[in-house]
C-alpha cells in the first residue's frame, strides 16, 4: 500500500489555511512525497512537520488542494461524512415552511462541502460537482444523501470543465439520474407559494436561480400598480414576484427562446392567482444590451438588470464593469420618473463595493439623482465562509422626480 499523500506548502498558504480559506493552488505546493490521484485525501503539513490540514487532491485543476479539516489530525470517514452533512442541513433548519421546497442544502465550502452544491426542487434533489475530487467517495457520499434526506430521486450536475474527466475516468455524465424515477419534464417546486418549473437535467447551475429568492420578494413588495422591465429575465422569476406583488404589467427580455418559454409555463402555472392572472404578461427575444441601447418611447416603472456572470476570470473584471455601467445607463433611459432599478451582480471577481459605486456612478452620469433604498448580499441559505465566495450582490435605486 502507498504512502499516504503528503505536502508542503508556502508560508503564505499555511496562514491562508489557519486563518479559513479552503483552497491550496498549484503554486502554492513546495513538495509532496509523490504523485497524487484525483480524490485521494491529501495531508498538509506545516514547516515544522506538524500535521496542517486534509482535503481533497485535484492534479487536474489549479485548485489542487480544497481544505476538508484544518487543526487537529482527523479521520476522515463515513460517519464523518454524515456528521458534516447533518451540520449543513441544521444551519437551514426553521428558515423555510411548506411553501418554499426549493433551497439549498449544501453551499460548498462554506458549508465544508468544498465544490460541491446540494439543491433541493421538492422531492427531488440536484448535486452539483465543480470537482472531479468528489467522483472517487461517491460509495459514500450518495448513500448518505439518501439517508439523511430521504429524496424520491438524485440527480447529479457537472462543471463542464470536468465532464470529460468523469466520463472516461469515472463513468458519470451530466445529468444523470443516480436513483429513482425517470424525469420526461422539468420538476416544479414552490418558491413562497409560487410555483415554479427548474430543468435539474440540463438547466443551467442545477435547473433555476434559487439564490435570488429574497430579492424576488423585495421585488414583488415594490411591484403594485407599476409596470415592470425585468432584463436577463431567464425563466421569469422576478417577474413571477412583480406580478403577485400586484404590477400593472411585466416585459421579459432575454436572448433565449428557451428561457422565455419557460417563464411563459410559470405564469401558466401561477395562474388561479388573481394577481398573476390580471398582470399583463410580455416576452422579447432579444440581446439586451442591443435592447437598451435603441431609442424607445416606453417607460417602466421598475427595472431589474440581473445578468449572467460577466466576469468568469480575474482578466475580465475591467470589461464586465464598462458592461454594468453600459447597463445602468441604458435602463434609465427607460426609467420613469421616481421608478425603482434594481440592479444585480453574480460575478465573484467584481467586488460589492466596485459593483455598487458603478452603478451609482452610472446613475449621476445619466443625469438622474437618485435614492438608496437597500443593498443585499447572499441569502441565508447560500452562505458565503471566504471572499471568493461573496459573489451576489444587488442594489435597489429610486430615480427622483425632477424639481
Amino acid at each position: 500500500m502507498s504512502a499516504h499523500l503528503r505536502l508542503r506548502v508556502t508560508a503564505a498558504a499555511e496562514s491562508a489555511l489557519r486563518g479559513g480559506h479552503p483552497w491550496v493552488y498549484a503554486e502554492s505546493l513546495r513538495g509532496q512525497n509523490r504523485p497524487g490521484e484525483t480524490g485521494e485525501l491529501a495531508a498538509i503539513y506545516d514547516r515544522r512537520d506538524r500535521f496542517l490540514a486534509i482535503g481533497l487532491f485535484d492534479p487536474d485543476s489549479p485548485l489542487r488542494v480544497r481544505a476538508l479539516h484544518v487543526g487537529k489530525p482527523t479521520r476522515i470517514d463515513r460517519e464523518w461524512w454524515r456528521q458534516r452533512l447533518r451540520q449543513a442541513i441544521a444551519r437551514r433548519r426553521g428558515l423555510f415552511d411548506e411553501r418554499t421546497t426549493g433551497f439549498r442544502w449544501v453551499h460548498g465550502e462554506s458549508d465544508g462541502w468544498p465544490g460541491l452544491v446540494l439543491d433541493r426542487y421538492a422531492q427531488t434533489v440536484v448535486v452539483k460537482l465543480y470537482t472531479a475530487a468528489w467522483l472517487p467517495h461517491w460509495s459514500e457520499i450518495v448513500p448518505l444523501i439518501r439517508e439523511e434526506l430521504q429524496p424520491e430521486r438524485l440527480v447529479l450536475r457537472l462543471s463542464r470543465n470536468i465532464q470529460e474527466l468523469a466520463k472516461d475516468q469515472f463513468r458519470r455524465v451530466d445529468g444523470e439520474i443516480l436513483f429513482g424515477p425517470p424525469l420526461d419534464s422539468p420538476v416544479v417546486f414552490l418558491e413562497t407559494g409560487l410555483q415554479f418549473e427548474a430543468d435539474v437535467l440540463r438547466g443551467q447551475k442545477t435547473g433555476f436561480f434559487l439564490d435570488q429568492r429574497e430579492n424576488r420578494r423585495q421585488v414583488e413588495a415594490l411591484a403594485k400598480s407599476r409596470h415592470v422591465l425585468n432584463v436577463f429575465s431567464f425563466s421569469g422569476g422576478f417577474s413571477l414576484y412583480a406580478a403577485r406583488g400586484g404590477a400593472s404589467s411585466v416585459t421579459d427580455i432575454d436572448i433565449s427562446p428557451h428561457a422565455l418559454r419557460a417563464a411563459n409555463r410559470n405564469f401558466d402555472l401561477n395562474r388561479s392567482i388573481p394577481a398573476v392572472q390580471a398582470c399583463r404578461h410580455a416576452v422579447v427575444q432579444t440581446d439586451a444590451f442591443d435592447w437598451l441601447e435603441r431609442s424607445g418611447s416606453d417607460k417602466f416603472d421598475l427595472i431589474v438588470l440581473d445578468p449572467p456572470s460577466l466576469a468568469k476570470r480575474e482578466a475580465e473584471r475591467p470589461g464586465a464593469l464598462v458592461a454594468y455601467r453600459k447597463l445602468v445607463r441604458g435602463a434609465f433611459k427607460r426609467l420613469s420618473k421616481a421608478g425603482i432599478l434594481v440592479a444585480a451582480s453574480c460575478s465573484a471577481h467584481v467586488s460589492a463595493s466596485s459593483f455598487f459605486e458603478t452603478v451609482r456612478e452610472a446613475s449621476r452620469e445619466c443625469g438622474r439623482s437618485s435614492t438608496e433604498l437597500a443593498t443585499t448580499a447572499h441569502p441565508a441559505d447560500h452562505p458565503a465562509g471566504f471572499p471568493e465566495a461573496q459573489y451576489l450582490k444587488c442594489i435597489y435605486l429610486r430615480s427622483e422626480k425632477p424639481k
